[in-house]
């Protein structure tokens, strides 16, 4: 689901279900989701999954980024899943 911004890039919306969420983007929080091994923008109180480009442009317009890698190990595996 693509996110929107204004024409000034200081606020971003997302549609979910139908519901629009808004957000000013310096108040965007962006988090990893270790479940699913996705980013997600906390937008307007709603979790929203994201690209990493979207992830990459709400950065460079001031949103918070608290991503991290996620690495993990498929049950009956020795090696990791990146």
């Amino acid at each position: 689901m693509p996110l929107e911004f204004d024409s000034t890039h200081e606020y971003c919306s997302a549609y979910i279900d139908g519901a629009q969420y808004r957000s000013a983007v310096a108040d965007v929080v962006i988090t990893t989701n270790d479940e699913t091994h996705m980013s997600e923008a906390h937008i307007g109180g709603k979790q929203v999954p994201i690209t990493e480009a979207e992830a990459d442009a709400l950065t460079v317009y001031k949103a918070k980024d608290l991503r991290h890698h996620t690495i993990g190990v498929e049950p009956g595996e020795d090696s990791p899943v990146i």
